[in-house]
């Protein structure tokens, strides 16, 4: 039995705006309960890859796999039934984490991490109440469920965020550059819940420049570069002296 059954796989992924071909055909796959950092230099990609696995974005080529359900990425602006299903499924079945939080202002912190379960999936209020309390906790926030966006700094915006995104219950969290908006002070407030979800095995997909994240927290680096995958390797070997030179020169640039 395979003991890492393979929870997002993506094949041959291409997508284009206007002119441009942003991906160009990106191979890779994450195994259940893995940490995935990817990394690169601007327009390299690394949003619009992440963005294509939940279909914010559509690809206009090659196949996405996500928890075993398979999308052809052909044909996307008018897909069938059948595909319109599996895309509902695969948002489910995964969350994501933006950069700019994206939470209701008109809503608490707690009303925000409630609204998903109650709206999308049914859930009873009283019942998502309940574990928007814990999750809110989990986070270290359970003093701030009644307060709303505007009276929170960027970090707690972000951990409210991810207790959004954890009320879901998904299997996989797409996290795009989720500290970069935010102050260096209040940052591993929010890498701190990250590494705790990774302790326990939550499967993620992090764009970031974290690179103490990186190192001390993914099981590989996916490095992006003019819309492919340039290196998918150990952060040992990522950010050690068998690196590329183009990797070495991306970590130059970024301070490493």
């Amino acid at each position: 039995m395979n003991r890492n059954p393979k929870t997002v796989e993506v094949r041959g992924l291409q997508k284009r705006f206007g002119d441009n071909l942003v991906l160009r055909g990106v191979d890779f796959e994450v195994s259940k309960g893995e940490v995935v950092v990817i990394m690169g230099p601007s327009g390299s990609g690394k949003t619009t890859l992440l963005r294509s696995l939940n279909f914010l974005e559509k690809p206009d080529a090659g196949t996405v796999s996500v928890c075993n359900i398979d999308v052809t990425c052909t044909g996307l602006n008018k897909p069938s039934r059948e595909t319109q299903r599996k895309i509902r499924e695969i948002r489910q079945r995964t969350a994501m984490v933006f950069q700019s939080f994206n939470l209701y202002p008109h809503m608490t912190a707690l009303q925000n991490v409630m609204e998903g379960p109650v709206s999308v999936k049914g859930v009873k209020k009283a019942e998502a109440a309940a574990r928007g309390i814990r999750l809110l906790e989990q986070v270290g926030l359970g003093s701030k469920a009644d307060e709303y966006p505007g009276r929170l700094s960027g970090g707690q915006k972000q951990r409210v965020a991810i207790a959004r995104a954890l009320a879901m219950e998904p299997e996989v969290i797409l996290f795009d550059e989720p500290t970069s908006a935010l102050d260096p002070s209040l940052r591993e407030d929010v890498l701190r819940v990250m590494r705790d979800l990774a302790g326990k095995g939550m499967t993620m997909l992090v764009v970031t420049h974290e690179v103490r994240f990186a190192r001390d927290v993914a099981d590989r680096i996916v490095f992006m570069d003019g819309g492919v995958v340039a290196e998918n390797t150990n952060p040992e070997k990522f950010f050690g002296a068998a690196s590329s030179p183009r990797v070495r020169q991306f970590l130059n640039l970024i301070g490493t």
